[in-house]
């Protein structure tokens, strides 16, 4: 009946063997896809952030054209009532002089010769002249003059009506580029929305195959276990439990220390507590950390540390188990065949020698 029984756990270990040489030999799809999707975000986020910097711009732009517009359509407004006073003026200038011409038409020359003649010496007569003609010309430069102020405020008020019309025009393209980039940021948001959620669902499915692969190693650990176990009796190590001493934790050390056990021992008893073990040497000896923290956390110790195995089981919870073991080793229970032993690895990777508990091989030194 022993050796049936032993064939049947070989049988298991081996099944168990094959599924996690499978899943570790699967092409990791899910990586690749994770790296492109994070690729694409990137590159969405970037896109975004510069489209949304044009449409920044572009207000600014906007707004500064639009200034300048009111102020044109001050500056029209005050050359139009400009004009129109240069037209009144104008017009009162020209009545004037029709005035004076149809009084000189109706009285004739006579009105002239007698202003001439009432001169009492040459010197009036010269001057009165003078005066006569001056007041000829002096209408017809005032018209003049009046008429070149008119053509220079009409010249400036086209001016500012083209300007204007040219910055009506250059603030309507750019109202139309704000609302073309205003669609592309929204269809880029959209993609980015996208793509984000795929991101996601892929790092989800990854996460999951991790756990699965993970499953798949401790149960071939625990197979290998039990076939050790099968064949020497109690493994070939003293099971036996003695009393190192207690220390003193805190809730999250406890929590922490147990999470370390789930990703470094199978689950079992005693391959816990023999890596407990190992964490309460280092906690009670100067060459290491003197907290549990600091023993877990000291750098290159422990992969699942700086592989993210660490962080993962903590979200999602240690054991019943593992928090058992954890609190028995902060209470002072030690394995009594690695209460010497500082380090561990795992046992199929070396060739060291030491003692084999739950698929790790614990040792001494380095």
């Amino acid at each position: 009946m022993e050796i049936y029984r032993k064939r049947r756990v070989r049988t298991g270990i081996a099944l168990v063997c094959s599924l996690a040489v499978t899943l570790s030999v699967m092409p990791s799809y899910a990586v690749d896809d994770i790296e492109s999707l994070e690729n694409q975000t990137s590159a969405l986020e970037n896109e975004l952030e510069g489209i949304n910097q044009d449409i920044l711009s572009l207000s600014e732009e906007i707004s500064s054209t639009e200034m300048q517009v009111e102020i044109l359509d001050g500056e029209i407004q005050r050359t139009t009532d400009n004009l129109e006073e240069a037209e009144e003026n104008e017009a009162k200038q020209y009545e004037d002089m029709k005035t004076r011409i149809k009084y000189m038409y109706e009285h004739g020359n006579a009105t002239l010769l007698e202003m001439l003649f009432s001169a009492e010496d040459m010197t009036d007569f010269l001057n009165k002249a003078d005066f006569i003609e001056n007041l000829s010309e002096y209408d017809r430069e005032s018209l003049d003059k009046l008429k070149e102020i008119h053509q220079q405020i009409e010249d400036e008020k086209t001016a500012l009506e083209e300007q204007q019309s040219s910055l009506s025009e250059l603030q309507s393209s750019l109202e139309s580029q704000q609302q073309e980039l205003q669609a592309k940021a929204d269809a880029t948001s959209t993609n980015l929305a996208e793509v984000s959620q795929r991101l996601e669902q892929a790092k989800k499915e990854e996460a999951e195959r991790i756990a699965r692969e993970e499953a798949a190693r401790k149960a071939a650990e625990e197979a290998a276990a039990a076939e050790t176990a099968a064949q020497n009796g109690s493994g070939g190590y003293d099971n036996s439990v003695v009393n190192g001493g207690s220390v003193s934790a805190s809730t999250d050390d406890i929590t922490l220390l147990a999470a370390l056990l789930d990703c470094e021992a199978v689950a079992s008893y005693d391959a816990m507590l023999a890596v407990a073990t190992v964490i309460m040497n280092r906690v009670e000896s100067p060459r290491f950390g003197n907290s549990i923290s600091s023993v877990i956390y000291a750098s290159g110790q422990f992969e699942p540390v700086w592989t993210g195995r660490l962080d993962a089981r903590l979200e999602s919870g240690p054991s019943s188990l593992a928090m058992q073991v954890a609190q028995d080793a902060i209470n002072g229970s030690r394995l009594a065949a690695v209460s010497d032993c500082y380090y561990f690895l795992y046992a199929p990777s070396t060739n060291r020698d030491g003692i084999n508990i739950g698929g790790n091989l614990f040792f001494t030194s380095w």
